[in-house]
C-alpha cells in the first residue's frame, strides 16, 4: 500500500483510509474490529473517526460511541502505533456535542479530552475541525452559498487562540497534527496566514467530499493543496455508494444507507441516476469495477493524499482495499473525462 506524507508533517499515511462513521450503528463492536484489522493486514495505516460519529442516525444516545470502538481495540490487544488516528472537533450546528457551541480555545482541551478518554489513547496523530464556525458551502449548500454576515478580522483572531490552544496540546502531546474539514479556500488562507503568524501548528490537511460525482474540489481547492502542502482527505469517495451501481434501476438494498437516509444527504435525483450510468458505462466499457475504478481515479488525483471510504461488510472492505492494485489507463481516464464533462455538477 502507497504512503504519502501528510502535509510537512513527518506522518506518512495510507492511500486509502478506513472511515469509521457506521460502526455503532450500521456496524457492532465485533465488525469494526474485524474492519481494523483487515486493514491493517491489507497495509491501511490510516484510520478516521469523530466525536459525533456513528451517523445514520446521528443522536444524543450515540455521539461517541464509534470512538469508543476504536478505544476498545486497543484495550483488546490492538496496537497503537501500528495505526494513524485521525479524529474531529465538532462544531457550531452539531448539537449533539456541547450543545452545538462554536470551536474555540475554550473547547479545544475539553473535546480533545473526552475524545482521547473514548479513544483509550495518549494521542491523536490528526486532530481535524469538522466545520468552520461562519458556515460552509459543502453538503448542497454550493446551490445557495453567500459568504455570511460576519467580521474577518473576529475570524482571524479565532483562528489564532484556536492554534494557540491547539500549539499547548501538541506540547502536551495529545495532537501530531492539525487538519481542516469542509473547508473553503480563503478559510484555509486564513488559518495558514495564522499559523505563520502565531507559530501554531500548520494546516497539514483537509477532508472534504470528493467523487466522480462531486468535484468542487477542482479548481481552487485544488491549487491552495499543491502549492500549500495540504493534501485532501477525500470523504465519499464512492459519492455514498451511488457510484458502486447498487441504487441504479430504483433499487434499494436492504440495509443500505438509502433505507436511513431516502434522499442521500440531498444527493439522490434523476441527475445522480444519469451521471452515475456514465461512469458504471465506462467501468463495463475496460471491464473494471466500477467501485476500484472510483477509488483507484480519486487515488490519481495530484492533490489527493488519502481516499476515506467506508464499509458495512467485510466483502466491501476487500473490495475497496482491491482498488490500491488497480492502474487506470489513459483510455479510461479520457472516457471519465468525457463523462464528466457531460454530466457536470449532478448534486
Amino acid at each position: 500500500m502507497e504512503r504519502r506524507k501528510l502535509g510537512r508533517t513527518d506522518i506518512e499515511v495510507s492511500a486509502l483510509c478506513l472511515g469509521s462513521m457506521t460502526w455503532g450503528t450500521q456496524n457492532t463492536v465485533e465488525e469494526g474490529h474485524e474492519q481494523i484489522n483487515r486493514a491493517l493486514e491489507a497495509g491501511i495505516n490510516f484510520v478516521d473517526t469523530a466525536e459525533m460519529y456513528p451517523v445514520n442516525p446521528i443522536s444524543a444516545e450515540t455521539i461517541g460511541r464509534t470512538e469508543q470502538i476504536i478505544g476498545m481495540w486497543y484495550e483488546r490487544g490492538g496496537t497503537r502505533q501500528d495505526m494513524v488516528l485521525a479524529s474531529k472537533h465538532s462544531g457550531e450546528g452539531m448539537a449533539h456535542a456541547r450543545n452545538g457551541a462554536p470551536i474555540s480555545a475554550a473547547t479545544i482541551p475539553e473535546a480533545i479530552e473526552g475524545s482521547l478518554r473514548r479513544l483509550q489513547t495518549d494521542y491523536i496523530d490528526l486532530y481535524q475541525f469538522h466545520w468552520p464556525n461562519r458556515g460552509s458551502y459543502m453538503f448542497r449548500k454550493n446551490w445557495t452559498f453567500e459568504p455570511r454576515d460576519v467580521d474577518p478580522a473576529a475570524e482571524r483572531q479565532n483562528m489564532e487562540d484556536c492554534l494557540g490552544a491547539l500549539q499547548n496540546e501538541v506540547q502536551r502531546g495529545t495532537i501530531r497534527a492539525f487538519g481542516l474539514s469542509n473547508e473553503s479556500a480563503w478559510g484555509t488562507g486564513q488559518w495558514l496566514a495564522a499559523a505563520a503568524a502565531t507559530g501554531g501548528p500548520r494546516v497539514a490537511s483537509m477532508q472534504n467530499e470528493y467523487s466522480l460525482l462531486c468535484r468542487l474540489y477542482d479548481t481552487d481547492m485544488a491549487e491552495m493543496s499543491i502549492y500549500e502542502d495540504v493534501g485532501l482527505l477525500a470523504f465519499s469517495p464512492l459519492a455514498t455508494g451511488f457510484l458502486t451501481g447498487k441504487y441504479q434501476d430504483g433499487n434499494v438494498p436492504e440495509a443500505s444507507r438509502m433505507t436511513l437516509n431516502a434522499n442521500m444527504g440531498g444527493r439522490k435525483s434523476d441527475r445522480v441516476f444519469a451521471a452515475t450510468q456514465a461512469y458504471l458505462d465506462v467501468a463495463k466499457r475496460h471491464d473494471l469495477d466500477p467501485t476500484q475504478m472510483a477509488l483507484a481515479w480519486c487515488m490519481t488525483r495530484p492533490f489527493m493524499t488519502s481516499v476515506i471510504f467506508g464499509a458495512t461488510t467485510m466483502a466491501q472492505l476487500d473490495l475497496a482495499i482491491g482498488a490500491a492494485d488497480l492502474t487506470l489507463s489513459d483510455a479510461v481516464l479520457d472516457d471519465i473525462t468525457t463523462a464528466h464533462r457531460d454530466h457536470p455538477m449532478p448534486y
